[in-house]
C-alpha cells in the first residue's frame, strides 16, 4: 500500500523558524499573521524635500478630566519627516519618563496601563530635556489630540505654543475603509501588534501606522497631517437654536457643550462652512433668520480649550 504524503511538508521543514511559518500561515487564504512591532529609528527614505520636525507625542494619566486628573507618564518621538514624500526619514529621539501625579493612582488606571504608585514614586519629567525636544518642531501630533493637549498643557504651558494635530479626527479613517479609528485596530489593519497603554510603545505603533500608504488615497497619514495642520478649520455654534432641532444636530455630529450650553461641530474649510450655514438655516432654524457664533482655528488652536479668532455670522 502506497504511503501518503505528508500534506504540510514545509511547515515541518520550517519548524524551527517562526517567521517561516508565519509566511507559511500568511500565503493561506484563511490565515492572517500579526507580527510584533520592532520600532524603527532608520527608514532608508531617500530624502526629496523640505524636512518636518515631528513629534509623536502620547501620555498615561490618572484619568480622563485634564483639569483635575494628572499625568503619569510621557512619551516623544522627534522624527524628521520628508515634506514632499511625507516619509519618515529618521528618529532623533525617544522621550519616556514617569512622573509622580503626587496622589494614588486610581485602580482603573492602573488597570489599563500597568503603571503602579510604587513605580511613580518620586519621580519627575526631565523638563529641560523635553524642551529640548520641543525646540524647532513644526507638529505635534497625537491619536486623540483633545485628550493629549490638555494634559500637556497644563503641565507644561509651552506646548500651548506649538501646532497640533490630531491622527484620529483629521484622518477620515472610515473613508479609507477602516472599520475603527482605534489604534490597535488600524496596527492589526497593517499586520503588527504591540503592548498598548503604555506611552512609548504607542507612539512607535502611531508612528508605524502614519507611516504606511492610506488604502484609498496613498499618500501617508504624515502627509495628511501635515498638510491638516496648514490648514483653517471653523467651530461652527448653532448659537440659540430651537429645543426641537436637537435630534437633527445630533444626527449630523454636533455635540453638546454643556458649559456653553450649546450645540457645535467642526467643518474643515470655508466651502464646507458655507455648506454648513445653509444647513443650519434651512433644517435647524427653519428658513428665519439667525445670527451664529463661528469660532475660526488654525493648528496652534485646535484641540485646546483655547478659543480662536471668533465671528458672528448672519443667516
Amino acid at each position: 500500500m502506497a504511503r501518503t504524503p505528508n500534506p504540510t511538508p514545509l511547515l515541518d521543514a520550517s519548524f524551527a523558524d517562526p517567521e517561516a511559518m508565519a509566511e507559511v500561515l500568511d500565503g493561506h487564504p484563511d490565515y492572517r499573521v500579526l507580527r510584533r512591532l520592532k520600532p524603527r529609528r532608520e527608514f532608508g527614505h531617500k530624502r526629496q524635500g523640505e524636512i518636518a520636525k515631528v513629534l509623536i507625542l502620547d501620555t498615561e494619566t490618572t484619568g480622563l478630566d485634564s483639569s483635575k486628573d494628572r499625568l503619569i507618564e510621557l512619551a516623544l518621538i522627534l522624527v524628521d519627516v520628508d515634506k514632499a514624500t511625507g516619509l519618515p526619514l529618521q528618529v532623533q529621539e525617544v522621550f519616556d519618563e514617569l512622573e509622580d501625579p503626587g496622589r494614588p493612582i486610581p485602580a482603573e488606571a492602573t488597570r489599563v496601563t500597568g503603571i503602579t504608585d510604587a513605580m511613580v514614586a518620586g519621580k519627575r519629567l526631565n523638563e529641560a530635556r523635553v524642551a529640548e525636544l520641543m525646540a524647532g518642531v513644526d507638529l505635534v501630533i497625537a491619536h486623540n489630540a483633545r485628550f493629549d493637549r490638555g494634559f500637556m498643557e497644563n503641565r507644561l504651558p509651552a506646548f500651548a505654543k506649538l501646532s497640533w494635530a490630531c491622527s484620529v479626527s483629521e484622518i477620515d479613517w472610515q473613508a479609507q475603509g477602516r472599520g475603527s479609528a482605534k489604534l490597535e485596530f488600524l496596527a492589526h489593519e497593517l499586520g503588527f501588534f504591540y503592548d498598548a497603554h503604555r506611552a512609548e510603545m504607542d507612539c512607535h505603533a502611531l508612528l508605524a501606522v502614519l507611516a504606511a500608504p492610506l488604502p484609498n488615497t496613498g499618500e501617508t497619514g504624515l502627509a495628511r497631517l501635515l498638510a491638516a495642520a496648514q490648514a483653517t478649520s471653523y467651530r461652527v455654534q448653532a448659537t440659540g437654536s430651537p429645543f426641537s432641532s436637537k435630534d437633527a444636530l445630533r444626527a449630523r455630529g454636533y455635540r453638546w457643550d454643556a458649559e456653553r450650553k450649546v450645540w457645535h461641530t467642526q467643518v474643515g474649510n470655508p466651502a464646507a462652512l458655507e455648506a454648513e450655514c445653509e444647513w443650519l438655516k434651512k433644517d435647524v432654524y427653519g428658513g428665519r433668520s439667525a445670527r451664529i457664533d463661528v469660532e475660526r482655528q488654525t493648528a496652534l488652536e485646535r484641540f485646546s480649550s483655547r478659543a480662536g479668532e471668533c465671528l458672528q455670522r448672519d443667516l
